[in-house]
């Protein structure tokens, strides 16, 4: 895969130009190059302080917010690494709590692509190869990291048993599956099934191996639970806090500070991580904490005033990255009457994701692009739909009905809203 980054530091863009230029070879699958790299690097992922690795479909994010919320609220030093970025690439590597500076940053990078000059790896590659090399020299108390693309393969699958802490799987669905549905004998054709296998691909032998037990059709659930068992993972089934909560003497836990009913259950499957492991001392006031203080931009977010949301007329504007079926339920559970939708759509997306689970509170439907990527044009959303050219002015024409407005459909959209409403990710 591709990917697009920009920095305003100049010797920051320098190493992205770089990055650009990198040609991988359509289909390559496998972890010989990354390993190849950080064996070059030293090993830093050999290295790293208490991980805790998530992968999934939908809320591996908001998961792992949550996790460094948590960890963060008991007092421990958290390195992350996230992916995409949505305004500045500097958001995929915060090390011990803040986001990497430039100046570090452009020297991680160089040093990463001048020891893999040869070797082709891919942008991701790079930016995991980065991540870690900072994180093995940086002290801190633990690791959070999010796979970028399936599991099995992705590049941040290197992780070994000696560092996990605990391994999570997020709810699952229909995404990048051209990507994740290669043949595997014994697994089930069901694309949910053979998604799942891909995700359970980051289980570890001894390592806890943590999902919701509600979360997963059953075909899903026995891909899962066959790998765990199979690769030697002890596996926890918890449950989301709408069914009671994760342990059984635990009371009712604190509204997530992340916008949704579908944060419950990311907040649980972060809470049930914590819990399943032993690496770290977590108490029940730092899990609480976390719950309400955790942020995740561009999840469902209410954004603030700025010149983006002055033009709205004085309704509440919504940003959600969201752009597969499952993101589309979640995002309609959050919206109980009507709402004009703003939607750009990158063109290897399925175009009704998000509008069959809404269909019935859309007012208004307007149509963006979304710059720099290739993205669904009015015409593939039928008569109800409305162009603009670009968020600015799609703002600027909607009805005088003082509805809430939705901006979702990609994350690279809701980075170009954040960025044009000034509200940097820190």
């Amino acid at each position: 895969m591709r990917d697009f980054a920009r920095s305003e530091s100049p010797a920051v863009q320098a190493q992205l130009d770089r990055l650009g230029r990198l040609s991988v070879p359509d289909g390559r699958l496998g972890l010989d190059t990354i390993r190849a790299l950080l064996d070059r690097l030293g090993n830093p992922h050999r290295k790293l302080p208490p991980v805790f690795h998530v992968a999934g479909t939908n809320g591996k994010g908001s998961t792992c917010a949550f996790l460094r919320a948590m960890l963060e609220a008991e007092g421990y030093k958290v390195h992350v690494t996230t992916s995409p970025h949505l305004v500045r690439y500097n958001e995929r590597i915060r090390v011990a709590g803040a986001l990497i500076s430039d100046e570090r940053l452009a020297e991680l990078l160089a040093e990463v692509l001048d020891a893999g000059e040869d070797l082709n790896p891919s942008f991701f590659e790079v930016t995991i190869a980065a991540a870690f090399l900072e994180f093995a020299r940086v002290p801190a108390d633990a690791c959070v990291v999010e796979v970028g693309l399936g599991g099995r393969f992705d590049a941040t699958n290197v992780l070994e048993p000696e560092v996990l802490a605990a391994c999570g799987i997020a709810a699952l669905g229909i995404d990048h599956e051209r990507f994740l549905l290669a043949p595997e004998d014994g697994v089930p054709a069901l694309p949910i099934a053979r998604i799942a296998f891909e995700k359970a691909g980051i289980a570890k032998p001894g390592v806890p191996l943590v999902t919701l037990e509600d979360s997963h059709v059953p075909e899903a659930e026995q891909v899962i639970r066959d790998v765990a068992e199979r690769v030697g993972a002890p596996l926890n089934m918890v449950r989301s806090f709408g069914k009671g909560s994760i342990t059984p003497d635990a009371s009712a836990y604190p509204e997530p500070g992340l916008g949704g009913a579908h944060q419950e259950r990311n907040a649980a499957l972060a809470n049930g991580m914590l819990r399943a492991q032993a690496r770290l001392a977590i108490g029940e006031e730092a899990i609480r904490t976390g719950i309400e203080t955790a942020r995740w931009p561009a999840r469902m977010q209410r954004l603030g005033a700025g010149p983006l949301t002055a033009l709205a007329a004085d309704r509440d504007v919504w940003l959600d990255g969201g752009h597969n079926p499952s993101a589309g339920l979640a995002i309609a559970d959050a919206f109980s009457g009507p709402l004009h939708l703003v939607l750009g759509m990158l063109d290897n997306k399925d175009p009704r994701s998000l509008l069959d689970a809404m269909d019935d509170r859309i007012r208004s439907f307007t149509v963006v692009p979304i710059p720099g990527h290739a993205a669904y044009g009015v015409e593939v959303f039928g008569k109800n739909a409305k162009r603009a050219d670009d968020v600015v002015e799609a703002l600027s024409k909607l009805p005088a009905d003082g509805h809430p407005v939705l901006i979702a459909g990609s994350l690279y959209l809701a980075g170009e809203v954040l960025r044009l409403n000034n509200e940097l990710p820190d």
